[in-house]
């Protein structure tokens, strides 16, 4: 175990901001949770080899739609949040970890180490960035019998006031009640969510993930004074990718947020880049040349630095980077099939058909492969 430092901070937020993926947050409040966090008190992070083999773990995130106008969430909430799912829980939580990784989302859990004293689990959800919260379950949307406990804090104070709630059923049915809490309250949530036993991460989440993302911030961080081209080929190498195509940002077709998800598909050279809050693909000539879970990247030439879809603007000279979902640690939930039809409904593209075999499968069984 170890403490958790501003520089971890600062590097989590780079690196997160790559396996973001278009999505995972916001830099600006990436930079607010790991300052508070690492200001107020001494968030520890830890793998599942030093945790104790009977302790729990819950998953702490935000939900909604990163270019949401009128979303607030406030640092007090993701600790509100907690609080809750501890009081309702029915074993003590000793540990939480994040769905996945992102600009914020990477961040996710180390205030409430700071201030609860839980542990920062080394692990997520999913390394990258994804739109629902079924993609991070760790395979507990198809794992029979389990009753999911999840809550939220916040909202937009001026315009909804603070909202909390306790839910309890099927993972399914609470991420989609959840995510429509978040639309209702101005975009965005804090929550936690899904108590289980340690064993069960071990088998079933990304392990490492947070450590990945601080190390590849670092590596970004001491490539930037080569500039934007040193920063790419350094990201890139580090994710085990390659760059697909380079030019100037087009909207092939353009961002609409709505019922909690940025929809749009981006235009660089011939290739496009759909995406649901995050890039779910690359394609050209008629090919799937990526495809979540890869890990794709839209980065800005001329710093290196990785684009949100909120921040997309036409015109920007932009790299496609991806890799392969078997360069870095998978999920169960990554490859679960239930949660990615509801995905390719949503969009209107083939995923599932190209997922890739011998990836994590989940403990449980199910629906996930």
């Amino acid at each position: 175990m170890r403490e958790l430092t501003a520089d971890d901070a600062r590097y989590a937020v780079l690196g997160g901001g790559v396996f973001a993926a278009g999505g995972g947050g916001w830099l600006h409040h990436g930079e607010l949770m790991g300052g508070a966090a690492t200001t107020m008190g001494r968030p520890v992070l830890a793998s599942v080899a030093e945790l104790p083999a009977d302790s729990w773990v819950a998953t702490v995130t935000a939900i909604g739609a990163p270019a949401a106008k009128d979303w607030e969430i406030r640092p007090v909430d993701y600790v509100d949040a907690l609080k809750a799912l501890m009081a309702a829980a029915d074993h003590p939580i000793a540990a939480v970890m994040t769905a996945q990784n992102g600009y914020s989302t990477t961040l996710n859990g180390w205030i409430q180490s700071a201030v609860l004293g839980v542990k920062v689990l080394d692990a997520a959800g999913d390394i990258r960035a994804h739109p629902t919260g079924k993609l991070g379950a760790l395979g507990l949307t198809t794992r029979p019998g389990y009753m999911s406990v999840q809550s939220v804090s916040g909202g937009n104070r001026a315009l909804h006031g603070h909202f909390q709630a306790v839910t309890r059923g099927s993972s399914v049915t609470c991420d989609d009640v959840l995510r429509d809490i978040s639309v209702r309250t101005g975009g965005f949530i804090a929550s936690a969510r899904n108590p289980v036993e340690l064993d069960w991460v071990r088998r079933n989440a990304a392990l490492g993930a947070i450590t990945a993302a601080i190390d590849l911030g670092r590596t970004m961080a001491d490539a930037a004074p080569g500039g934007g081209a040193a920063v790419i080929e350094a990201v890139t190498a580090a994710i085990g990718g390659a760059e697909l195509a380079r030019g100037p940002l087009a909207h092939a077709a353009p961002t609409i947020t709505k019922g909690g998800w940025d929809h749009g598909v981006f235009r660089v050279a011939d290739h496009t880049v759909p995406y649901l809050n995050e890039f779910m693909a690359v394609d050209a000539g008629g090919a799937r040349l990526a495809s979540y879970p890869d890990m794709i990247a839209l980065l800005a030439v001329d710093t290196g630095l990785p684009l949100a879809v909120k921040d997309a603007v036409e015109g920007m000279e932009v790299a496609v980077v991806a890799a392969p979902a078997a360069a870095l640690p998978t999920s169960a939930s990554a490859c679960d099939v239930g949660a990615l039809r509801e995905v390719e409904e949503i969009m209107g593209i083939d995923l599932v058909a190209y997922l890739p075999d011998g990836l994590h499968a989940p403990a449980g069984g199910g629906g996930a492969r």
